[in-house]
């Protein structure tokens, strides 16, 4: 017989030794009253790091390549475009001048676009 999930508690009640080593449970993730939510703080960017070393040139100009394709497909995606049908290559080099990035080559267009396919 099985037991519905709001039945089942999310926290032990007592903590055990194993899990008193783990992170904590998402309730007390969650903030606070006097917190404000995490939609009204501005964004921050992540801290770079540098990338691995020993890695073939073609890696690394894929992997830059993806992460400009990601923060376009984000800006459209923000800016109301959702379908990769309405992402043409001047849409997204438009966007991409908005938000301050060099222009995309027609390889990072597609890249955007598939993303915004298989993201969905």
């Amino acid at each position: 017989m099985s037991v519905p999930a709001a039945a089942v508690p999310s926290v032990p009640a007592e903590p055990t030794a194993r899990s008193r080593n783990r992170t904590p449970s998402r309730a007390s993730r969650t903030p606070c009253r006097g917190q404000q939510p995490l939609l009204d703080v501005p964004y921050v960017p992540m801290e770079k790091h540098p990338l691995p070393p020993g890695r073939p040139r073609e890696w690394y100009i894929t992997h830059n390549r993806r992460l400009k394709a990601m923060r376009l497909a984000i800006a459209l995606l923000d800016a109301g475009v959702y379908v990769p049908n309405q992402a043409s290559n001047v849409r997204i080099r438009t966007m991409a001048e908005t938000v301050g990035i060099h222009p995309p080559s027609d390889t990072t267009c597609h890249m955007v676009r598939a993303f915004m396919r298989y993201n969905r």
